[in-house]
């Protein structure tokens, strides 16, 4: 989905040789098929390590925009090879664990060079070394990120519309996250997220909301703001509604990422309906419409059922079961909600930074990064995840990163350069400032 962009942007000058590979040939084949000379590969980094293996061999650098847990298999590929990594997500524990070996090798491992962690990280770390520099503490950052459709588009019960991994989307609505407020780190159980919604009118001709996202507090350390921040929160936005709607599907059971008996692959067929009445434990499928809507009430609460029926859960559709109710849940919404020909995509990036003066006075610094897609071209998501992950990689295949090791894009000479041909391609930062 955001791949289309890295390519166009490495194909510039035709003096690289770009191989693109899937597990999916028509998406291998449609993204070469646009960029004379790109060769597509069909390939399974699960079931096919040797040919992953020997497709790295021939490379100088690797991008991974494969889904996160399987970026540790090509950056164990990358390691034997001694070959670079890029990656658009975030920089897990299996790769951390990398760093030793992959700069005993001398090759940079670089991630969270996307949008949401990547452009986030760039934006902040800007402002923050220019705070620093002035003498300055940053003693307040609350940021908001979030992948959506145009307002025009998002006329359904999510109020949102898939340009990112469906199943990854979903997920992190499940998860548990942490950040600092006023000093103190605020912990939430996994499952509890969407309870910890709140509004968001910063643009207020946006119906926003926004909720934490994963584990903002090591970001404090991180940035360099550990000993002078009392706040520190990273969050995910989405359209008002949202929440409430995966709330729905959390109460009816659908979003368990466990097995279910009723959804494994080779068991019998099953429709929606069907699934919605097993995980209500209504014993006779074939209760009437009306008294099944009354179960699901008393289930998701009767606010939530419109939207439930809306999104086409109580039809007598057949289910691709993938196993659990989320994958199964995931892929349906996928094929459901997602950017139509005619229609465009919105990204919208939030900073809001207090920061304290030598002087005694206090400004809030807000920096806003709204980008729509174009249509019928590429989307938004894709951009603001594919621009800043090409140009890193072109930047280490030119020798201007020269940092080794599992690294992030955290320091001058990496997040300078990215702004700078970022803002040349279109995606560039509004800053506004109040004193307090």
């Amino acid at each position: 989905m955001v791949s289309a962009p890295l390519v166009e942007y490495l194909h510039r000058g035709n003096n690289l040789n770009i191989t693109v590979a899937s597990a999916l040939k028509a998406e291998a084949d449609a993204i070469a098929g646009r960029f004379p000379g790109v060769e597509p590969v069909l390939l399974d980094v699960v079931e096919r390590a040797d040919m992953l293996q020997d497709l790295i061999g021939a490379a100088d650098l690797v991008v991974s925009l494969l889904p996160s847990p399987l970026h540790y298999l090509v950056a164990e590929a990358c390691i034997n090879a001694g070959v670079h990594l890029v990656t658009a997500s975030y920089c897990t524990d299996e790769l951390k664990d990398m760093h030793d070996r992959a700069a005993e090798k001398g090759i940079t491992i670089l991630n969270e060079v996307g949008l949401d962690p990547g452009i986030d990280h760039l934006l902040a770390m800007e402002c923050f070394d220019e705070v620093h520099q002035a003498g300055g503490k940053v003693e307040s950052f609350i940021s908001f990120c979030g992948g959506l459709p145009a307002p025009e588009c998002s006329d359904n019960a999510l109020r949102y519309k898939f340009s990112w991994n469906p199943r990854g989307v979903l997920l992190n609505t499940l998860g548990t996250a942490a950040y600092i407020q006023n000093g103190q780190i605020v912990q939430i159980a996994g499952g509890q997220l969407m309870r910890e919604t709140r509004s968001l009118d910063f643009l207020p001709g946006f119906a926003l909301e926004g909720f934490p996202n994963r584990d903002s507090t090591k970001y404090a350390k991180l940035y360099g703001i550990e000993n002078e921040s009392h706040t520190v929160l990273r969050g995910t936005l989405r359209f008002q509604g949202f929440a409430d709607t995966i709330q729905g599907l959390l109460l009816l059971g659908l979003m368990d990422p466990n097995p279910h008996p009723a959804l494994h692959p080779k068991g019998p067929e099953i429709t929606w309906r069907q699934l919605v009445c097993t995980l209500l434990g209504v014993v006779d499928p074939s209760i009437f419409y009306e008294n099944l809507k009354t179960r699901v009430a008393a289930c998701v609460g009767t606010e939530r059922v419109s939207a439930i029926e809306s999104l086409g859960l109580l039809e007598e559709d057949p289910v691709l079961k993938l196993g659990t109710p989320l994958d199964s849940l995931s892929h349906f919404l996928s094929r459901k909600l997602f950017i139509e020909n005619g229609e465009r995509d919105l990204v919208v990036l939030r900073h809001e930074v207090a920061i304290l003066w030598p002087d005694g006075k206090r400004e809030l610094r807000a920096i806003n990064l709204v980008e729509y897609g174009e249509i019928d071209g590429h989307s938004a998501m894709a951009k603001a995840v594919g621009f800043p992950a090409a140009i890193a990689s072109k930047m280490i295949l030119d020798g201007e990163i020269q940092q080794k090791g599992c690294i992030l894009p955290l320091t001058p000479d990496i997040y300078r350069p990215i702004l700078s041909r970022l803002r040349s391609e279109g995606l560039r930062a509004k800053e506004q400032s109040c004193w307090v």
